[in-house]
């Protein structure tokens, strides 16, 4: 007489990773997550337990390392770990925001919309802003 929607499952890590496959991502393990790359790009998804994940920036490879997206103003660059430095080009830009949806569907996460927009970058470096990514900026009377 009473109906109950059945509770939805909750993949683990591993079939996540799995899921990937098919959207023709490969996945290599690291501590505490994996690094899931295709066709030059690549992001480190973490396990946070009970079959949740979160997506690291996803980037360019370059050699070894993950290149994420700079904003500078006018440009976009992509910048490595070791401080490596080249500008983003337009078709880059294209098939990183493919890699990413890509990424956050094959995982079964929600697409936000501001993400889904476009590229998105964590640090902003413009010329005229100086300190502006530093968490303590001065004040006058300490200068």
């Amino acid at each position: 007489m009473f109906f109950r929607n059945p509770k939805p499952a909750q993949p683990t890590f591993e079939e996540r990773l799995s899921n990937l496959k098919q959207f023709g991502f490969t996945s290599s393990r690291q501590s505490g997550g994996a690094k899931v790359t295709r066709q030059g790009f690549g992001a480190i998804v973490d396990d946070l337990g009970s079959g949740n994940v979160a997506i690291g920036k996803a980037g360019v490879l370059a050699g070894d390392e993950i290149a994420t997206l700079v904003s500078r103003g006018y440009q976009m660059f992509l910048r490595g770990p070791s401080g490596k430095e080249f500008p983003a080009l337009a078709p880059q830009l294209k098939a990183l925001h493919a890699f990413d949806e890509d990424l956050r569907e094959g995982l079964g996460l929600i697409s936000l919309y501001n993400v889904a927009l476009g590229t998105t970058s964590d640090a902003h470096l413009y010329d005229r802003v100086e300190e502006r990514d530093q968490t303590h900026h001065a004040r006058p009377w300490e200068k």
